[in-house]
């Protein structure tokens, strides 16, 4: 336990933790402080992403209930989306992590406005050759080699998905802004209030109005922009948020290019795992029974993803952790938070795990009535167990990579964790074995294995003394109007 804290390494302050005296009290009471600090964000955070990934869920479960093929057209269209349009958002998004949480650990707090209205800006840009795509969903769909019947019901889900992609990239910059400064309550809050409301909305779209499949896609546009809404008060209004929210600035307009050199490596590096995950829902349409396939491999997905919802909350954690103190010039305390997140992920991971597999009989009534849906899901659900708790892992490890900057890394890890090993894998199980949709799903545990080791090789190697120094030579190569002193480096 104590060489997996790292607390016997000559290079930490508080080695000894187990060997008595004083500096072992210390020790104690330092990790135990990191702890304290880990759970107290991830908390929130969790709840956060649970509610947030509840509007996409209900939204699925709605159309789940119309019938078999309006629930693989909604998986389908859902997964293209995410390929094309909100995974790339999130990820472009997420470089907010580094930018705004080492510059508020630093005490520029300024910059975290700046690079909020950038963000902003790059975001609303991106997202409009997105819907110009999506726009002909069901004509790449049929092109891609999908059942023409579910390409063009899901062409026209996605395009009543559109609104809700002009809403998201906004969202996620005052999600991540409020992250960096560890205000995770409001997001929470927020997220619970649209969470609440998106079952009525859906209902009323649904059903009362008949709009069918259609008002479950609007639905997410509207519970976003609601989300939104009560997020942007809340920065313009509350006190805690006067030294980092000063209203619109031109300096946003000047670092455009430079945010992009950290933007576009941070989403490649979620793009590629969740193209990844989208590309395996796309290929179960080209296997025998594609409708059941699909059906089962959706719900699959969507308890995956529920359960990842978690597990990306203790990510975001220990990337606010690592680059804040980062940014403050305290490399030792980054230090701590990772050797500490790795043990609570394990923990997390274990627990969520067990928790798939107790309810494996029971979680496919939830998205369908058919009995050969839930049975096959049933059958399938060991599997996704096992991978979220690689995933667990992989998602703190990540963050970790997030908190300083390493993007490009975690890019080049995941390219050849999923593309050199886990859809090969993936293909050859499914196709050549005969295995199927649960061949996809081994294929993916491959790629989940690697990515997890990798991760762990590249954390083992940080020098974190040098991450301290370039994280407060990103902070002071911004722009903003009113430059403050850098805090030195303490170890």
């Amino acid at each position: 336990m104590e060489e997996f804290l790292g607390l016997k390494d000559p290079i930490l302050p508080f080695s000894g933790i187990l060997h008595g005296g004083d500096l072992g009290d210390r020790s104690k009471g330092s990790m135990l402080s990191e702890v304290k600090k880990l759970l107290c964000l991830a908390g929130p955070l969790v709840f956060g992403f649970l509610l947030q990934n509840l509007v996409q869920m209900v939204s699925v479960m709605f159309v789940g209930h119309l019938g078999e093929l309006e629930l693989a057209a909604a998986a389908v269209a859902t997964s293209f989306a995410n390929v094309t349009g909100f995974s790339f958002l999130f990820g472009l998004a997420s470089s907010l992590d580094t930018l705004c949480g080492q510059a508020f650990g630093a005490g520029r707090h300024l910059l975290l406005g700046v690079h909020k209205q950038r963000a902003m800006l790059a975001l609303s840009l991106a997202s409009v050759p997105v819907a110009a795509v999506w726009a002909f969903t069901g004509e790449i769909l049929v092109w891609c080699g999908q059942d023409p019947e579910i390409a063009g019901s899901a062409g026209r889900y996605i395009r009543w998905l559109i609104p809700a992609l002009f809403a998201y990239g906004p969202l996620q910059c005052h999600v991540r802004f409020l992250h960096s400064q560890s205000a995770v309550a409001p997001v929470m809050l927020s997220s619970g209030a649209a969470a609440l409301a998106h079952p009525a909305v859906c209902w009323l779209l649904v059903r009362r109005l008949g709009l069918g499949s259609r008002g479950a896609a609007l639905a997410n546009g509207v519970s976003y922009l609601a989300n939104l809404a009560v997020l942007a008060l809340h920065v313009r209004l509350s006190p805690s948020c006067k030294d980092t929210w000063q209203g619109f600035s031109r300096e946003a307009l000047r670092g455009v290019a430079s945010f992009l050199k950290l933007a576009v490596p941070s989403a490649l590096m979620m793009c590629i795992e969740g193209w990844s995950f989208e590309l395996l829902l796309l290929l179960s349409g080209l296997l025998p029974h594609p409708k059941l396939e699909m059906a089962v491999l959706s719900i699959c997905f969507n308890v995956n993803t529920f359960a990842f919802m978690v597990s990306s909350g203790l990510g975001v954690a220990i990337s606010i952790r690592v680059s804040n103190e980062l940014g403050a010039g305290r490399p030792q305390a980054a230090r701590l938070a990772t050797r500490v997140v790795k043990l609570l992920a394990f923990c997390v991971g274990m627990l969520q795990g067990l928790v798939v597999l107790l309810l494996r009989n029971i979680l496919g009534h939830a998205y369908s009535n058919s009995k050969e849906v839930t049975k096959h899901t049933a059958r399938m659900l060991p599997l996704v167990a096992a991978s979220i708790m690689l995933d667990c892992q992989q998602c703190a490890l990540s963050g970790v990579v997030r908190g300083c900057g390493r993007q490009k890394r975690g890019a080049f890890i995941n390219l050849a964790a999923y593309y050199l090993v886990g859809i090969p894998a993936a293909v050859t199980f499914a196709f050549v074995c005969h295995l199927r949709g649960m061949g996809l799903w081994f294929g993916l545990l491959c790629g989940l294995g690697v990515q997890a080791i990798l991760l762990l090789f590249i954390t083992l190697c940080i020098n974190w003394d040098k991450e301290a120094l370039m994280a407060m030579d990103r902070v002071s190569s911004s722009t903003t109007p009113a430059p403050e002193e850098l805090p030195t480096l303490n170890n």
